[in-house]
């Protein structure tokens, strides 16, 4: 009976400590971004009144901006969707028995250990007008140099090359873990029968690492939505507002303009964009597995 009550304590405390953290960092802010969202308050003065959806309302009808950055938003979200079938190739060709593979997974996970600041910067220095690394090869087969982050209509897809070169080696990864569950009779017996690496990863690894590639796609959707350091870094938005994204615009709108208040709706607006972009996605792999 000791032992019991023993247990049972050692089970409520495992409980209660997550619980209260959950609820000091998570609930709580939560709960109070959704009260400032319906206020006026800009971050300085004790008094905010409250003004119902007004910010809501003001998010998608007075500022053009919100639907830009949506817009340069949508550009991280689909190379990054476009780029998971060749993650999860990549992650198969990992798998099997070849040599230096090892090597290869550290080197591919790299990027995502490495400061997004640091990363910035680098890319900045590669991409420069004048003297960048891309710009003096290019050169060398008589190709004028390209402005890669002040051309309006390139610059996005510039920044989203940045962000795919530092997170798609942890998918990577995460799609590796999936294919190295996957056991190895099945795909030996569809070697034996004469299935290629294609027809083995189109018939038995994608349908066997469909979980994890609904988690990668969650990470996708957050990501993409979320994107921040490096537009801020090695554009701050520009040139103009072209590179801005919703967290960026966001930002700009609480610490630059002190609307405390339409910020907060904005980061309840991109919570629930998340939610609802990540149910749809759920729904179109077919739900919950059996």
């Amino acid at each position: 009976m000791k032992d019991y009550a023993e247990k049972r304590l050692l089970i409520i405390l495992f409980l209660v400590i997550p619980s209260i953290l959950l609820s000091l960092f998570v609930v709580y802010p939560t709960i109070r971004l959704l009260q400032l969202s319906f206020t006026n308050w800009n971050g300085l003065s004790n008094n905010m009144d409250f003004i119902g959806l007004k910010n809501y309302i003001k998010i998608f009808t007075d500022s053009p901006k919100v639907w830009l950055s949506l817009k340069n938003n949508g550009i991280y979200f689909t190379v990054h969707l476009l780029a998971i079938p060749l993650e999860i190739f990549i992650a198969f060709l990992l798998s099997s028995k070849i040599r230096g593979s090892r090597f290869f997974e550290t080197v591919t996970f790299l990027p995502y250990i490495v400061n997004g600041v640091a990363i910035s910067y680098m890319f900045s220095m590669l991409y420069s007008t004048q003297g960048g690394t891309i710009n003096q090869i290019l050169s060398v087969f008589n190709i004028p140099a390209v402005k890669w982050l002040s051309d309006p209509n390139l610059v996005n897809f510039s920044l989203t090359g940045v962000t795919l070169w530092r997170f798609c080696g942890m998918h990577i990864i995460l799609f590796l873990a999936a294919i190295k569950s996957v056991p190895g009779d099945i795909l030996e017996a569809a070697e034996i029968d004469g299935a290629s690496l294609f027809q083995q990863y189109i018939r038995i690894i994608l349908p066997n690492i469909r979980l994890v590639v609904e988690i990668v796609l969650f990470l996708n959707v957050r990501g993409a939505l979320q994107v921040f350091d490096v537009p801020f870094v090695m554009t701050g938005g520009g040139p103009g507002h072209a590179s801005s994204t919703f967290t960026l615009h966001t930002i700009e709108t609480a610490f630059t303009f002190n609307h405390f208040g339409l910020a907060s709706a904005m980061a309840t607006v991109l919570m629930l964009l998340i939610i609802m972009i990540s149910y749809v996605q759920q729904l179109l792999m077919g739900g919950k597995e059996q």
